[in-house]
């Protein structure tokens, strides 16, 4: 079985980006790309409203992190340190060397590249050091964005399930993506 442990926080740099951990600071730019509709339109979790929900989520990425159930960066441009996304392996299966890659973007951020580059970087690390055997990721049909990005990074649809996710009363389609570590 996969062993996750990772006693000092794991910070990976591409050309543009620093992936670190995510930090207490980081509330209001959480809160500002978590309560933005338009970003969270393709993400199945409630909106969030207050400075006390980024916090709140910040603390259950760090304190999965901790316990080896998920590693999660926040997305920074390196000139600046300041938050402008969220990915990582969100939920892994040990037992399968399987993990689940999601990501976000605050959308003054879409269409830069910045998406495909944090893919690249994190694929690396997850297959490179973690010892991951696949990876998956999930999106919507009409996240057209998303699906770019995986397929620009070697992911393969596996899937597409009609109707299987019900979120906000109504049910939505999702393709289903996979990439082996060969």
């Amino acid at each position: 079985m996969l062993t996750i442990d990772l006693p000092i926080f794991p910070v990976l740099t591409t050309e543009r980006l620093v992936l670190r951990e995510l930090r207490p600071s980081d509330a209001e730019q959480v809160l500002a790309m978590r309560s933005d509709p338009e970003v969270m339109q393709h993400v199945n979790r409630p909106l969030a409203h207050t400075t006390d929900d980024a916090l709140a989520l910040i603390e259950l990425i760090n304190s999965r992190g901790a316990a080896g159930e998920s590693v999660q960066w926040a997305i920074t441009v390196k000139e600046r340190d300041s938050f402008i996304g969220l990915i990582g392996f969100w939920r892994i299966v040990k037992e399968h060397h399987l993990a689940e890659l999601g990501y976000t973007l605050a959308r003054e951020c879409w269409g830069k590249g910045y998406a495909s580059e944090a893919i690249a970087a994190t694929l690396e690390f997850g297959f490179g050091t973690l010892g991951f055997h696949r990876v998956e990721a999930i999106t919507r049909p009409r996240n057209t964005a998303s699906v770019r990005a995986l397929v620009k990074n070697g992911f393969v649809q596996d899937g597409h399930f009609e109707e299987d996710i019900f979120w906000n009363g109504e049910f939505h389609d999702s393709l289903h993506f996979g990439r082996l570590a060969r």
